[in-house]
């Protein structure tokens, strides 16, 4: 393993900016007047050195990673293979008894969660592309890491998104497990086809929703905020695009972020019941360069806490808790697919206040807290997982 120190800003081999010089962005891909002022750009914040240590390498297309007591990581990789890394780094061979999965365009083996009580029941849960009688669907499994690490044991599907897509795109995908151990959260994506995305907005089906069941069996939660109406029990929220990112906040609120088209990336607060509009309300324009539904409000939904325009493609959240950066307590960080870094956010409103970038930071796909407050972070672009402290540590 190596370290070294880079300097968490975008802008990196320039002098700092100006506190009151805005985050460097692009041009937006859009035209629209924000809901509220700093609801996508902010200032920047000098820079924060840091100590950026490679603790693993060799990954194909990383996922999602999860801790383990001894300071290892599961990791997955989208081409199906679970991988166990050891304290040193090490890589595993693949874990034997993983779900199938099926890998075309955005599929695969996706997120990968282990609760806190792990080091007793070695319960692991996965979110998946399934293979099914009619094309394909995101899926979430648990199942018992046996003692060796080698194999997951006895695997069961708690989650089958319905119904079956043609489209292996937009899969969403992040589990988060409830402040009470007694749900999971689990985040579905719309497909992406012109006419699946409408079914974001469909009760009856679950694309483009936060999902909320039963950690081991599945079921939907009576508390559920549309159990015994006429639409699916297992929903919380609906409106989502495609949302790659899911945390917790310190109060036990579900906050997710979700991929836009062209400009209109959001951060939202999950609140039970919502719709968050898609594809009627939003922030970007499709990739035709046409505008999206019928603009950037509508009653009854809800605003985005934050959106991005242009596009960043963001993907992995982690709410921080201060535990090394007091300052950072609360803040989010979210990877970046499309630009390479990862981004801060913090305040209310929220906002992006300072990029973490080097050139280890090629398309971040999750960024995770391990249990001493250092930061993790996978690079799709570097095969790599890597860990963040502060600098001179």
């Amino acid at each position: 393993m190596r370290s070294f120190v880079l300097v968490a800003l975008i802008a990196a081999l320039s002098p700092p900016p100006a506190a009151a010089d805005p985050v460097a962005q692009g041009a937006p891909n859009a035209d629209y007047a924000p809901a509220f002022p700093g609801q996508t750009r902010a200032d920047a914040l000098p820079p924060t050195p840091v100590a950026v240590e490679t603790f693993a390498e060799g990954l194909d297309s990383p996922w999602g990673i999860a801790p383990l007591p001894d300071g290892g990581w599961l990791v997955t990789e989208r081409s199906g293979a679970l991988r166990r890394l050891g304290p040193d780094g090490a890589v595993s061979p693949p874990v034997a008894g993983v779900p199938e999965v099926d890998a075309r365009r955005q599929g695969g083996l996706l997120d990968v969660m282990t609760g806190p009580d792990f080091a007793d029941t070695r319960r692991v849960w996965l979110t998946y592309a399934k293979p099914v009688e009619g094309g394909t669907v995101t899926a979430a499994a648990t199942g018992v890491l046996s003692a060796d690490g080698a194999r997951l044991e006895e695997v069961r599907d708690i989650f089958l998104q319905t119904p079956p897509s043609p489209t292996p795109m937009h899969y969403g995908s992040r589990i988060v497990l409830a402040p009470d151990g007694a749900s999971v959260f689990i985040t579905t994506g719309e497909h992406s086809a012109a006419r699946e995305r409408v079914l974001a907005q469909d009760l009856g089906t679950t694309y483009g929703k936060v999902v909320r069941v039963d950690p081991l069996t599945g079921a939907a939660l009576p508390s559920n905020p549309f159990v015994g109406q006429d639409g699916d029990d297992t929903i919380w929220s609906y409106g989502h695009r495609n949302p790659q990112g899911a945390a917790l906040d310190a109060g036990g609120r579900l906050w997710v972020v979700e991929h836009g088209a062209r400009g209109g990336d959001e951060i939202n607060r999950v609140e039970k019941g919502a719709n968050y509009g898609w594809p009627v309300i939003a922030y970007g324009r499709h990739y035709s360069g046409l505008p999206i539904g019928q603009g950037t409000h509508k009653p009854g939904m809800e605003q985005p806490e934050l959106y991005w325009d242009p596009s960043i493609a963001p993907s992995g959240m982690m709410i921080y808790s201060g535990k090394l950066w007091p300052d950072w307590r609360g803040h989010m960080f979210v990877g970046s697919l499309k630009f390479d870094y990862i981004a801060r956010v913090s305040g209310r409103p929220l906002r992006e206040v300072e990029r973490i970038a080097g050139p280890e930071t090629g398309r971040v796909r999750d960024v995770r807290e391990a249990p001493d407050g250092t930061i993790w972070f996978l690079s799709v672009g570097r095969g790599a997982l890597y860990r963040i402290a502060p600098a001179g540590d």
